[in-house]
């Protein structure tokens, strides 16, 4: 099937990253190189149900690698998960005359490559994209660096006028199954305290920590909270229970939401992604297919698509430890 393979389709799909155009242009101009046709599918597996297709070429991603966001949309697609619906996706691509593609994406985008790929055998190659930095199988996602630079640089900003009315602020991030920009943008911000959805904590324990920085010392602090923390519903109830127990303390919550997923991405993003768009296209032109490129020790692999989605990364350890240690 490689040397058959003519025409790769590359789609973005779930939620956004910065590094995604990065990774579009590294697949198109890599298909260019290698004379092979590349086809952009828009809105990711809702466009390719309804054929929204655009033929692509080395012009055609110019001045795109330092863009945020996604030149080719994203969308979710509950029709996408029915068999019906991957019918007609497959008939599309067949009508269009496409004969492999990259999805770049996360978890639920590679779980329906997964699927279409055991029902039409159809080749497949998965980059991960994605700000959460969940997917095993790869040491960074596209997206994390960036995200952790725009969460550290949000929390300075906060700590200017923290540190100016002595205030405590809860800071909530993205990460409701995993704590990677929690726990990185903690430590690279100087947080006091950081709350994950891997270790609860507990109320007592967050209590005792803001009172030892208070008897340290500090006239301000900073809690990074990872929106699936299990200490409480939700950051704003952490905020009443601290003001309830510990009225010395002038509380406000900052809730960074989707600005983490935008701006310009990083070079890390940049080259990481651009490493995994040639990796994706050589592999499927070598007869490889169902799996995602990572990366690791700074080499990038193959992993099967289907173990990929298992689980989610593990936390860092020796990070939790640098932590509690910089917390002191």
């Amino acid at each position: 099937m490689a040397s058959e393979i003519k025409k790769i389709a590359v789609f973005t799909s779930g939620g956004d990253s910065p590094g995604m155009n990065a990774g579009i242009r590294s697949v198109v101009r890599t298909c260019a190189y290698l004379n092979i046709e590349c086809v952009g599918i828009y809105r990711g597996y809702q466009g390719m149900i309804e054929g929204d297709f655009k033929s692509l070429d080395a012009r055609s991603v110019n001045n795109i690698i330092n863009k945020g966001g996604t030149i080719l949309k994203s969308a979710r697609c509950d029709e996408f998960r029915t068999k019906e619906g991957r019918k007609k996706a497959h008939e599309q691509l067949v009508k269009e005359g496409i004969q492999a593609f990259v999805v770049i994406g996360g978890n639920g985008s590679f779980a329906g490559a997964v699927a279409f790929n055991e029902e039409y055998n159809f080749p497949v190659i998965g980059i991960p994209g994605t700000i959460d930095n969940d997917i095993l199988g790869s040491t960074y996602t596209i997206g994390f660096d960036t995200a952790i630079n725009t969460v550290v640089e949000a929390i300075d900003k906060i700590r200017d006028t923290a540190s100016s009315h002595n205030r405590l602020f809860f800071v909530e991030v993205m990460g409701r199954d995993v704590g990677h920009i929690a726990l990185n943008a903690g430590v690279g911000a100087g947080a006091e305290e950081i709350l994950i959805p891997e270790q609860n904590l507990g109320l007592e324990r967050l209590l005792d920590s803001l009172k030892r920085s208070k008897k340290s010392g500090k006239s301000s602090s900073i809690v990074i909270v990872a929106e699936g923390d299990k200490i409480g519903k939700n950051v704003f109830e952490l905020k009443e229970y601290v003001e309830e127990h510990l009225p010395i303390y002038d509380v406000r919550v900052s809730v960074l939401g989707h600005m983490q997923r935008g701006g310009n991405p990083t070079c890390f993003d940049r080259v990481l992604a651009s490493r995994m768009g040639v990796k994706a296209v050589e592999s499927l032109l070598e007869g490889k297919s169902n799996y995602m490129v990572g990366i690791r020790d700074n080499n990038l692999i193959l992993t099967p698509i289907s173990e990929a989605i298992k689980a989610h990364t593990e936390i860092d350890e020796e990070l939790i430890k640098v932590s509690d240690i910089m917390t002191t």
